[in-house]
């Protein structure tokens, strides 16, 4: 396998009997997928999504880096959307403030999700809708457009020919047999593909260390049903706000057991009203009614369908769990919380839970119950696939590292040389050439975060700072200086946030201070910058040495 290396320089020229393929996020995480493809001085997008944050204090979203393709924005022939999920398409409206008149290609459900998401944005894009068993041609680009099954309706895997080499990327997928709207993952397509060759294989990721089968959606249809049978007040369901197949059956649940169903949450009315429109989401006469209206409802005949399955701190169920929303979770309310874990969200969805199940509720998620199945291929699945297509290339994609070796390694035990194996991350370079594919070079590739109403101003320093702030507190020591004489005039006075000690601790720093500050001034220290410097090393060392934290600490000297 080729492994990137840290001091990769920039690539070479592409030859011209060669194909680029440069990942701008989605290697090496789960989110921000959004792959550049390049054929003669031409570009196609695959996918523009976003990364939620983790460890980011105040950050919204981390997008892709555009620095790679923004001055070549004229260059972009169209920005393929394999679906509608938000870490696929939630960067659209970032790129086209850029150039608004990029085409977008997709289904007609994920085309319709981020029409809705861009009028927000006030843009109007250029749409091309496609299904499966389309061909477009998109510049050099000869587009074949292939059905997947996934956790959303309308996927589409894309297979991309041009004169020097063949690119078959999946997107997200699984195998799912019996899935409930039917529409199976096209494998008589993709051994088709496999027939005509496949020089690169471009295939999701997450879900390769799992060995065997994904279980089929329907199989989580006798646990729903024993939640409604058991529940004796509200049922309150969390998933996310594009899981059509998830609404779908607590929809039909519903209506069985005769309760109304009331979405919770912008994101999730909008979606399903969007699905409803176009067919993808059946709504039973009388089922559907206002959030407004539970009050004339009595509990034991209420289904609330709302976001906030990974614990996002601003989503419906985390503010019912901390008591900041108009719907009052209690005792005997059932909670639902029929998604899985996205890695790195689970201390915040147990966070969740813990204080649903305070309030009283009884919670039911994937740890006690079946209650969520996957959207990714397992293992047993990529083999089938590998089998089925037989590349020339690999190339894994969506996923941790763990996830992306776990993949390249699949595809080895069913033949592809281990050589063949590309493993990339964010912004590595990888050129097919005469049916090879190797990694070149690389791009300039960070995370871009959307702060607020900003977007790429905050940077890693800036998020530093906010660490320390939330994790150690602040320290403002504040001290009035003779201009004429340097004599400390007044102070130093300290003021500390965030101790759970108490500020009279500090008063055991004011003589080291009082004797840093008049050691400065007898050699002669009269710089502002080198004082705030004294200042610093001095509180620094004596909160590291006896309290064992490193604030922030903010030295002010005023001369008067």
């Amino acid at each position: 396998m080729s492994h990137p290396h840290p001091e990769l320089s920039a690539p070479p020229r592409l030859p011209k009997d060669g194909v680029r393929v440069v990942a701008l996020g989605g290697l090496g995480e789960v989110g921000r997928n959004m792959t550049v493809i390049e054929y003669a001085g031409r570009l196609l997008i695959v996918d523009c999504g976003v990364l939620f944050p983790e460890d980011h204090p105040g950050v919204d979203l981390i997008l892709p880096d555009f620095q790679y393709i923004r001055e070549r924005l004229d260059d972009i022939d169209a920005i393929v959307l394999t679906h509608g999920h938000e870490d696929h398409i939630g960067a659209v409206p970032y790129l086209l403030k850029l150039k608004p008149d990029i085409p977008l290609v997709g289904s007609t459900l994920t085309l319709a999700l981020i029409e809705a998401k861009l009028k927000e944005h006030r843009i109007t894009p250029y749409t091309l809708g496609v299904k499966e068993g389309d061909r477009e041609k998109l510049g050099p680009f000869d587009c074949e457009f292939i059905a997947v099954n996934h956790s959303i309706p309308d996927a589409l895997a894309v297979f991309i020919r041009t004169p020097a080499g063949t690119l078959l990327h999946t997107g997200d997928f699984k195998m799912d047999q019996l899935p409930l709207d039917g529409r199976i993952t096209d494998l008589r397509a993709f051994a088709r593909l496999g027939e005509e060759g496949v020089d690169l294989f471009l295939t999701d990721s997450t879900n390769a260390e799992v060995p065997g089968f994904t279980t089929p959606e329907r199989d989580i249809t006798p646990a729903i049903e024993r939640v409604f049978s058991e529940a004796s007040r509200r049922i309150i369901v969390a998933c996310f706000s594009s899981h059509v197949h998830r609404v779908q059956q607590v929809i039909d649940t519903a209506y069985k057991h005769k309760r109304k169903v009331a979405l919770v949450g912008r994101s999730m009315v909008r979606n399903m009203g969007i699905a409803a429109d176009l067919g993808y989401l059946t709504i039973p006469d009388g089922v559907l009614v206002d959030v407004k209206k539970l009050d004339d409802l009595q509990d034991n005949k209420i289904v609330l369908v709302c976001t906030g399955s990974q614990g996002e701190p601003m989503a419906a169920l985390s503010r019912m769990a901390n008591r900041d929303h108009r719907i009052d979770v209690g005792r005997g309310d059932t909670v639902l919380m029929a998604s899985s874990l996205i890695p790195g969200n689970e201390n915040a969805v147990y966070r969740v839970i813990n204080g649903l199940m305070r309030l009283g509720a009884n919670v039911v998620h994937k740890g006690n119950a079946m209650v969520h199945v996957s959207g990714h291929a397992s293992a047993g699945e990529l083999l089938y696939c590998y089998n089925i297509v037989k590349p020339r290339n690999v190339m894994p994609v969506h996923g941790e590292w763990r996830h992306l070796i776990a993949n390249g390694d699949l595809a080895v035990k069913t033949g592809v040389p281990r050589s063949n194996v590309v493993l990339a991350e964010d912004g590595v370079v990888v050129d097919l050439v005469k049916g090879k594919a190797s990694i070149t070079g690389a791009v300039p590739c960070g995370y871009i975060y959307v702060d607020g109403s900003l977007v790429g101003t905050t940077d890693e320093t800036l998020l530093k700072d906010r660490r320390i702030l939330r994790d150690e507190g602040f320290v403002t020591v504040i001290v009035v200086r003779d201009a004429d004489t340097g004599q400390i005039a007044a102070g130093p006075q300290i003021q500390a946030r965030g101790f759970a000690e108490g500020e009279a601790v500090l008063d055991e720093v004011l003589p080291k201070l009082e004797a840093a500050l008049e050691e400065a001034r007898r050699k002669g220290v009269t710089d502002s910058y080198q004082l705030q410097q004294v200042i610093r090393r001095t509180v620094g060392s004596f909160m590291g040495g006896k309290l064992r934290r490193r604030p922030m600490i903010i030295p002010v000297v005023i001369d008067a």
